[in-house]
């Protein structure tokens, strides 16, 4: 490794430790924001402005716009922080935080649009293919409704999902003047994330402001040159797929805690009355290992796909439909260790502002988004494996 080399990667490692240390020291201003980001039903300014002043929001930005460039395992390393003290500011923080990646995948003139003027500007999304498309002379007529567009209340701009004519998906950035956030968000959890509709009324939209999703498939970004940083080659959805399933992680460690919590406080400090109580230690011990094995594959995932970029290499397709499938199972094993502590958490749970049924109701409205949804992305992994084409473009 050549001494600039060296340096870049020193330096990248410095600003993941700063990121994550910051947000280490400021968890609990998260856990005491929590009863106000549900009251509120959106994350409140506070955790944005210690996320801005982490530098977690250019975590994934170029360092042409003064980004980090930071590789997967920091950042989502960090979002599984975040969660633990506060499920719904790492949703949406994450969302958030993740879309500077897909925008340094588009054409420079939309990278110039949004951070010219405003290195900080943020973007929410709805990926949904609920758009009218009108392709005209130089971009796309475009309208619609899009729901779950999680932290919008706080962003400047939104990417949307649309269906081009005769073409394919594209992915459309409108700056907030073209569109309009609707209040919808009453939800059973993630309730501080504000995810609320967005409604676009026949706007044009540049070319250049739009993504396909083919080149998101074949890595024809074109924002991407010889001297773009490596980790612009993994795959755009092998980012977005763990953005929505990496805070249960979180969340599920923070209910452990609880739950371990709630049994001693029963035990009374005579610790000899668990020594009998081996439904209780089955329960621990098995959400121990869950945890640990989601988190681990996960590492292990970002682990091989950072090394074959950093080769000059692509991730096998082979891989990233297996790696699709894997993230999509996170909520639900997520669901099996918070049901498992939920269900045998005594009587205190079930009241309103319990902690630990703040984590179950989380937990399972997170999978109510579609990338959570393991089913198709099962049926393509084994149907692949034995030989059929692959019907799956967002791996």
């Amino acid at each position: 490794m050549n001494a600039s080399l060296d340096s870049a990667v020193s330096e990248k490692k410095l600003n993941a430790k700063k990121m994550h240390d910051y947000i280490s020291e400021h968890l609990g201003v998260f856990r005491h924001n929590a009863v106000k980001a549900r009251e509120m039903r959106k994350v409140p300014q506070e955790n944005i402005d210690i996320l801005k002043e982490a530098g977690f929001f250019l975590a994934l930005q170029p360092k042409q716009w003064n980004g980090y460039e930071l590789d997967p395992q920091d950042f989502f390393r960090t979002q599984m922080l975040i969660a633990e003290a506060c499920m719904s500011t790492a949703w949406a923080g994450g969302i958030i935080a993740v879309h500077p990646f897909q925008l340094a995948l588009m054409d420079p003139r939309a990278q110039e649009a949004v951070w010219t003027q405003n290195i900080h500007a943020r973007i929410s999304s709805s990926y949904a293919p609920m758009g009218k498309v009108e392709a005209v002379d130089g971009g796309f007529r475009f309208s619609g409704r899009w729901g779950w567009s999680s932290g919008s209340d706080h962003c400047e701009w939104v990417f949307l999902g649309g269906i081009c004519p005769g073409e394919g998906y594209r992915t459309f950035l409108l700056p907030s003047e073209d569109y309009a956030i609707v209040d919808t968000w009453n939800a059973m959890g993630l309730q501080g994330t504000g995810s609320n509709d967005i409604v676009v009324e026949d706007v044009f939209v540049p070319d250049y402001m739009t993504h396909k999703a083919e080149d998101g498939f074949l890595l024809t970004n074109p924002g991407i040159t010889p001297e773009s940083a490596s980790i612009y080659r993994i795959p755009w959805a092998q980012w977005f797929i763990r953005v929505v399933s990496t805070p249960a992680i979180g969340a599920c460690k923070e209910a452990l805690s609880l739950y371990k919590d709630l049994i001693l406080a029963k035990a009374s400090g005579d610790l000899s009355k668990l020594s009998g109580d081996t439904s209780t230690q089955e329960r621990v011990a098995a959400s121990i290992n869950d945890i640990d094995e989601m988190e681990t594959i996960m590492f292990r995932n970002f682990d091989r796909m950072v090394s074959l970029v950093n080769a000059g290499e692509e991730v096998p397709l082979e891989e990233r439909i297996k790696y699709r499938y894997q993230a999509s199972l996170v909520i639900d094993r997520s669901m099996d260790v918070v049901d498992r502590l939920f269900s045998s958490a005594g009587g205190s749970s079930v009241f309103d502002g319990s902690d630990i049924q703040q984590r179950f109701l989380d937990i399972h409205t997170a999978r109510a988004h579609v990338a959570n949804n393991p089913t198709t992305f099962g049926r393509n992994l084994g149907s692949t494996s034995l030989g059929t084409e692959n019907t799956d473009f967002f791996v």
